[in-house]
């Protein structure tokens, strides 16, 4: 008996973290979006910053520590690398992309969100912000494809996988970027269609996992702390993600090195976030598109308030979800919102 209530007070522990660490995603989200538009990402970025520390530091009786995140990069805004949030006696660890697709948000363009992955202590790779080549399919082509093989017989076992009669039937999503110039060319030989992405891989990786919302695969470099939190949500998906670190020079490869990163390896999922009880949150700052749909949509304002479009996925449940926000008690009930519940 005593083992059974353990068992159980642990899953209403995660289930409980799941939704404050949502909190932490949308409240980035919300602080986002008011500088949304204004031509200044790094304003953006702040602000989603500041929220996101500001939140990770009051979740009740949990440590966090940051084990891989973004700025190093762009010396933009950044929760830093081995930067440790929050007082209690549950340790948990974080990759955090504060605001993935900054660019867009100063533009109000689509695709900006804020996104984290968590897990017990141990449970994600520590790395530095670096680059790795990255595969991410879903769970009907995870045995069939290897990021190891050609470029063209990736296509062609991908097309098998899914059942598609021809390659055009394809749609392989790419961040538009010169170090991923002759892969596009490549891809698009087989007759496979290629979407480039401005920025922001990580979503597409997640909804390779999808069926319906054609991501059917996302292949090519990007940023490592987007890998890593994206490989967090395929594991708890059932897909299968692959990576290989592609260090940015000499000094990178050396610090990557003396963090346990080898450099000739592959590294799957299971490698990068190695954790069982591992808990992923977005929420869109601006709408969030495939090539067919809008799968998250962005942040809106009214009179006193806010709504949020998130995705929470843990390895119990998966839920998008939809949140009104009363940022303002006075404004909203002077203005009578059409969101009141009564």
């Amino acid at each position: 008996m005593a083992d059974e209530k353990k068992l159980g007070d642990l899953k209403d522990l995660y289930k409980s973290l799941s939704w404050q660490l949502l909190e932490v995603t949308e409240n980035a989200a919300i602080a986002a979006a008011r500088a949304a538009g204004q031509g200044d990402k790094n304003l953006a970025d702040k602000a989603a910053v500041d929220a996101m520390r500001t939140a990770l530091n009051l979740i009740p009786g949990v440590s966090s520590v940051i084990k891989i995140g973004e700025g190093e990069r762009d010396d933009a805004p950044m929760l830093f690398i081995g930067e440790k949030l929050g007082k209690g006696d549950i340790n948990i660890d974080i990759a955090v992309d504060p605001l993935e697709n900054t660019n867009a948000t100063a533009n109000l363009n689509s695709g900006a969100v804020c996104v984290l992955a968590a897990a017990p202590r141990g449970g994600l790779i520590h790395a530095s912000d670096s680059y790795v080549d990255k595969l991410c399919v879903g769970r009907d082509a995870a045995n069939y494809v290897d990021i190891r093989l050609e470029p063209e017989e990736n296509v062609n076992r991908l097309a098998k996988a899914l059942k598609r009669r021809s390659n055009n039937e394809l749609t392989i999503t790419v961040l538009d970027r010169p170090r991923n110039e002759e892969l596009i060319r490549r891809l698009r030989s087989t007759g496979a269609r290629v979407r480039l992405i401005m920025d922001g891989d990580l979503m597409p990786c997640v909804f390779a996992c999808f069926k319906g919302v054609g991501v059917h695969a996302v292949m090519g470099i990007g940023a490592a702390p987007e890998g890593v939190i994206s490989a967090a949500a395929v594991k708890l998906l059932g897909g299968k993600m692959q990576a290989i670190w592609k260090p940015r020079d000499e000094k990178d490869a050396e610090r990557l090195t003396k963090m346990g990163i080898r450099l000739d390896d592959v590294y799957t999922q299971d490698d990068l976030a190695p954790g069982d009880d591992l808990i992923f949150c977005a929420t869109a700052v601006t709408p969030v598109m495939t090539t067919s749909k809008a799968v998250l949509e962005g942040v809106s304002f009214f009179p006193g308030g806010a709504k949020t479009s998130s995705l929470v996925i843990t390895r119990g449940f998966m839920n998008f979800v939809p949140t009104t926000h009363v940022l303002d008690h006075t404004v909203f009930e002077e203005e009578g919102s059409e969101f009141r519940l009564y």
